[in-house]
Order: C-alpha cells, then sequence, then structure tokens
C-alpha cells in the first residue's frame, strides 16, 4: 500500500509539473492546480488508509497530516491569492517545489516503508479470534521507574475464542527486553483459535512503548536499554555480580507483574465480578472473556527475558502447568556466584519446560562449558527439570521467534533475523508451541516435537 501511494504521489507531482511547462503556467491557474494537487493527494492516501484491507493505520499518520497541511496551505493560499497573482510561474521553481514534495512525502511515509501491512498468519483453529484490553494496577507495589511513587500499572492484552461455550485453558505471555505485547501476535491468534484464552502482557519501562491508565505513553526506560546492551555485548564468561545483581533485579519485576495478573485474573474469575485493579472501558467484555477462561489449567510462554522471567514464574507458583522459553537465557535459575562461576538452582524444575534455542547458540554450549567451567544454564536446568526439553531450528537468528521479521523485515534485520521464509518460520513455532499447550494443558493428542527443525 505505501509504495502503492508513493507512486500515485510521483506521478501526480510530475503531472502538476508538465501542465507549468504546457497549460496551467500562469502563476494563478498554477495555484488552482496545486491546490487539486494537494486535494487528490489527501483523498487518495485517505482512501488507502480507510480501505478494510489495509492493517496498521496507523504507519500513514504522519503522511496524513503532512497531506492535510499542505493542502490547507495550497488552498488558502488559491483564495488569498488567485485575484492577485499575475505573471508566469517559473519553471526552475515548479520542478523545486515538485522535488521538496516528494522529499517531504518520502520522510513522512517512513513508518509506512519499515512497517509492513501485517495482520498475523492463517490460523488452524475452529475460531475466530476477539481481544478485549485492560490495565491492570498493583496498589501493592510503586513502579520503581516513577518518582512520584505510583503504583505498578501491567497492561494486559486478552486474545480469545469466538464464543460463549465452554471454557478454556489460560496462557500468560511476557515479550522480550524493548519489545511490546504485540511481539508474538501470530502465535496468540493460533493459540486462540484452537481454543485458548491469551492474556499478553506489557510490562511497562521494559516494553518499547505501552499506555498507562492516564492515557499517556510511557517510553522504554534508557538505562535499561544501556544494561542489556552491555549484557548482550558482553563475551566474557566469567561470572559477573553486576550481571547477576541486573538479572535478578529485572526477573524479579517481571514476575511480580505475571503474578500480580495471574492473582488478579483468578480472583475476578472466582468472584464473578472485577474489583478496583481494573482499569478499562469494557468491563462487560472481560468479564466474558474470564467466563470462558479455565484458570485451572494455565501455561506460560515468553520470548528473550520474557521466556526468562515465564520460566521463574512457572517455577515459583503450583498452578503453572506448563512453560515455553523462546530463546530465552534463564536467568532466573542462576542463584548466586562461587568462584567465578554461576551457581544454579539445583531443586529439579517441577513443570513442563520447553527451550526454544538457535542452532548456533545450541552449538555453542560447549565452548560456553570450556571457558566458564560450568554448563550453560538453559542446558543444566533441562537436563535437571523433572520434565523438560529442547528443541532447536536452523538458520534462524534471536527476533525469528517473533513476529517482527513480518510486522517490519528492516528493524528485524538490524535486530537480528535471517530466517529464509518469516512467514513460514513462524508457522512452524506456533505448530510447535500449540503442540506443547495441548498436550500438557488439554491433554490432547501426542507430544510430536522433533529435536531440531
Amino acid at each position: 500500500m505505501s509504495m502503492a501511494f508513493f507512486i500515485i504521489f510521483i506521478v501526480i507531482e510530475i503531472v502538476q509539473v508538465v501542465l507549468t511547462f504546457t497549460k496551467a503556467r500562469e502563476k494563478a491557474a498554477w495555484l488552482k492546480t496545486r491546490a487539486i494537487v494537494r486535494l487528490i493527494e489527501a483523498l487518495t492516501l485517505l482512501c488507502i488508509i480507510v480501505v478494510p484491507s489495509t492493517h496498521m493505520k496507523w504507519r500513514f499518520a504522519v503522511c496524513m497530516a503532512v497531506l492535510i497541511i499542505r493542502l490547507l496551505v495550497a488552498g488558502i493560499s488559491w483564495l488569498v491569492r488567485r485575484n492577485k497573482a499575475t505573471g508566469l510561474k517559473s519553471r526552475a521553481l515548479a520542478v523545486l517545489s515538485c522535488i521538496f514534495s516528494v522529499i517531504i512525502v518520502t520522510l513522512s511515509l517512513a513508518p509506512a516503508f519499515i512497517f509492513t501491512n501485517y495482520n498475523g498468519l492463517p490460523t488452524t483453529g475452529e475460531f475466530d479470534v476477539k481481544q478485549a484490553d485492560a490495565i491492570l494496577v498493583d496498589e501493592s507495589r510503586e513502579d520503581p521507574f516513577e518518582a512520584d511513587g505510583s503504583f505498578r500499572e501491567v497492561p494486559v492484552h486478552f486474545f480469545y475464542p469466538d464464543t460463549d461455550n465452554g471454557t478454556y485453558p489460560l496462557i500468560v505471555f511476557s515479550h522480550g527486553a524493548f519489545g511490546y505485547y504485540q511481539s508474538n501476535f501470530s502465535t496468540y491468534e493460533e493459540l486462540a483459535s484452537n481454543g485458548y484464552v491469551v492474556a499478553a502482557l506489557d510490562h511497562p519501562h521494559h516494553s518499547f512503548f505501552t499506555t498507562d491508565t492516564q492515557g499517556s505513553t510511557i517510553l522504554v526506560d534508557q538505562k535499561f536499554i544501556e544494561d542489556v546492551m552491555m549484557i548482550s555485548e558482553s563475551t566474557d564468561y566469567i561470572a559477573s555480580e553486576d550481571i547477576l545483581d541486573l538479572s535478578k533485579e529485572w526477573i524479579g519485576l517481571r514476575t511480580a507483574d505475571e503474578n500480580f495478573v495471574l492473582d488478579t485474573i483468578i480472583a475476578a474469575k472466582n468472584n464473578k465480578t472485577l474489583d478496583k485493579a481494573w482499569f478499562t472501558e469494557n468491563a462487560d467484555t472481560i468479564l466474558n472473556v474470564l467466563n470462558v477462561t479455565d484458570t485451572e489449567k494455565i501455561g506460560l510462554i515468553g520470548h528473550s527475558l520474557g521466556g526468562a522471567a515465564s520460566v521463574e514464574t512457572g517455577r515459583e507458583r503450583s498452578d503453572i502447568d506448563a512453560v515455553i522459553d523462546l530463546d530465552g537465557t534463564m536467568l532466573g535459575e542462576r542463584t548466586a556466584i562461587k568462584d567465578n562461576r554461576y551457581i544454579y538452582n539445583d531443586e529439579p524444575y517441577p513443570v513442563p519446560v520447553l527451550d526454544f534455542t538457535k542452532e548456533q547458540d545450541y552449538n555453542g554450549r560447549e565452548q560456553y562449558k570450556n571457558e566458564s567451567g560450568s554448563p550453560y544454564v538453559n542446558e543444566y536446568m533441562i537436563e535437571n527439570a523433572k520434565d523438560g526439553k529442547t528443541v532447536v531450528f536452523n538458520s534462524c537468528e534471536h527476533m525469528d521467534f517473533t513476529d517482527l521479521p513480518l510486522i517490519s523485515p528492516a528493524l528485524a534485520s538490524m535486530l537480528g533475523s535471517s530466517a529464509d521464509d518469516s512467514e513460514a518460520f513462524m508457522m512452524k513455532v506456533n505448530g510447535v508451541v500449540l503442540n506443547w499447550f495441548d498436550y500438557y494443558l488439554k491433554g490432547e493428542g501426542t507430544l510430536d516435537i522433533q529435536a531440531y527443525y
């Protein structure tokens, strides 16, 4: 859509220049032509935005604003000067005006070029999927990122089957560092279409952006970004007290978010009412979601840091039935440091847990063991879990386990993406996720997960 509009825009601007060189060179005529051209451009983009097949419409917001401003300026200029403008329009200025227009609109279309017209992947389940949103306010905690003593707020985005019949297992998703709740949109829809209620969380100040109860946009914390980049760029296998302390801080915040959300959902389900922790304009819809939610069957899943947090929450709680870690280092399993080596939690992990990893990382675990003197934390945990499994994906990078390569190939490439076919790759990932939860939460089918993909 963005490229289609850009081509149309270029053609319209060229037509205006051609008219300046032929029929509409008089200044008054040129002013009128320019106003008509601006109107056509704005209406063209508006038509593209409003059609149902255009998704992620916010990509065009800046460009639409620019076109409206340009239309107002051109229209007012024509109305004010149409009887006063005399002489001929400079052809050179007309060409320069065209070049300037192309530059300014190209810049304003940047979000549309960076992000695709993504609306998820085909689902395999029988149900249509609906969505609902709420923000849960935890009055037992102050937000550590806020200086005014504000309570911690956790936005929750529900994806659920469009049906009033039966109840369906609850799955809570935690995004990665400076990710956001839609990072695995296709995963939520695939699960919901197959009879699951998915609660995708935003972790304010850890997420790229989110919204609070005041309607304000909360951006990712700058120091958090710097700390994450510092750790991710480190190639030293020697245990670090700084890294351990940061890991505990991050995991502690996120597990508190997850526990609060789970406890609040379970209480609302049992009481059949929303208490003051719920901030939503759609209370009836949320109650309908909870009505079809089976809080006796709960799964946890997350990507990267979100995967690590999900693993830790699964260890802490007795009501979790299955966990999936999408390419996350299990930071919560590191408990201390001794002789420059991390000490891991030696209590067998109590919940069925599936560890997704990249082939290059899996192959590098032997090097990690040789250089650090201890096994990689995920390997140690899976080997000592009561029911743990590792699944290895080749020809991929960290962001390929999310929808980002489908949402924005350019950003995904910068952050780490190399899958040849991102759509096929994510459908494979979603298939494994569904198989794991079907087996452990519903007791359906057989566990048909390969060691390598």
